[in-house]
């Protein structure tokens, strides 16, 4: 009786999981998130757009990066509630890098992507000096470009020769995974992770069972835990609903991968991370928002509202963003 109990305490907890809307005061698209703790959140998005908040949500701050009106700020990165980074994709000089280290007040160009047909897919950071950015295919190879000075600076770094086109997807700023002080894994749209344990500067790559058989479809998503164990999502953004081959999992530090026996989340799916140090992972896209309890095992969705992106800093403090200016805190 007593696991029975149990269970049922379990189903319950897994039914009450919703997003809460907060309001953002912009109608900008976001697809950038960054949680530093469980106070400040950093988020970016279109024309220019980044929102902040240092009291959890309760209210947030928009603004427009000034010169930046016109630019898709995908990605973002934040120390704290002054120091964040954001990157914008597009077409060579399009794909740029800006700093403020005052919350804001004034920003800086740190980096214009040198490439006339590259484009800056995401960026993360080890540390406050070792940091990485990652982008589309130039002359046969994904683009690699790494940090050692808090980007000041930046030099391109070389990786795999690319399957035709491969490249990573501009989507949720967490086709990478970075851990420790030198490991990251990197989802691509040919469905393969490549994995780097200096920093970016030599590679290696697996394939994946997922998806990749159209220019919308691969991996969207990768998060590692530790050394060993890390889940991938995707699938095929222009078939939202579509959930074949949308999820695939490692024990052995990306070597190889599977696909989990039992039915995966309930679409394609742009973002996936864990709550805190649980078996808990919670992935979100533009079809709603699934969780699993036991490391990927089994789905369940729990939300059908569209999101991009989402950042969790425990297993009950987290957020989700998405179109038309949406942001989201998370129910446990």
């Amino acid at each position: 009786m007593s696991k029975f109990v149990a269970l049922l305490a379990l189903a319950s907890t897994a039914l009450a999981q919703s997003w809460v809307p907060q309001t953002s005061g912009t109608n900008a698209s976001f697809r950038g998130i960054h949680a530093v703790d469980a106070k400040t959140v950093w988020v970016s998005g279109t024309a220019g757009t980044y929102v902040t908040t240092t009291d959890g949500g309760t209210t947030w701050h928009a603004a427009q990066v000034p010169g930046a009106e016109k630019l898709d700020f995908r990605a973002c990165w934040a120390f704290d509630a002054n120091t964040a980074y954001l990157l914008s994709i597009g077409t060579g000089e399009q794909s740029r890098i800006y700093q403020t280290t005052d919350a804001g007040a004034h920003w800086k160009l740190l980096f214009t992507n040198p490439d006339a047909k590259g484009f800056f897919d995401g960026i993360a950071f080890w540390d406050h000096t070792h940091g990485i950015v990652v982008g589309d295919v130039v002359d046969g190879r994904t683009t690699i470009f790494t940090t050692d000075d808090g980007g000041a600076t930046w030099k391109r770094q070389t990786s795999p020769e690319a399957i035709g086109n491969e490249g990573a997807f501009a989507a949720s700023n967490s086709n990478f995974s970075l851990l420790g002080e030198h490991e990251v894994w990197l989802g691509t749209t040919a469905a393969r992770v490549l994995h780097s344990s200096d920093n970016g500067r030599t590679w290696t790559f697996a394939p994946t069972p997922i998806r990749h058989d159209g220019p919308g479809a691969g991996i969207f998503s990768v998060k590692f835990v530790d050394a060993q164990h890390g889940i991938a999502v995707g699938g095929d953004y222009s078939k939202p609903t579509e959930s074949r081959e949308n999820i695939a999992v490692t024990t052995d530090g990306g070597k190889t991968w599977t696909a989990p026996s039992t039915p995966g989340p309930a679409g394609f799916r742009s973002a996936i991370t864990r709550l805190g140090s649980t078996r808990t992972w919670v992935v979100t896209g533009p079809s709603g928002s699934d969780s699993s309890t036991d490391d990927g095992a089994t789905w369940k969705q729990f939300d059908s509202t569209g999101y991009n992106a989402l950042e969790f800093v425990s297993a009950t403090s987290g957020w989700a963003v998405g179109p038309r200016g949406r942001i989201a805190a998370f129910k446990p």
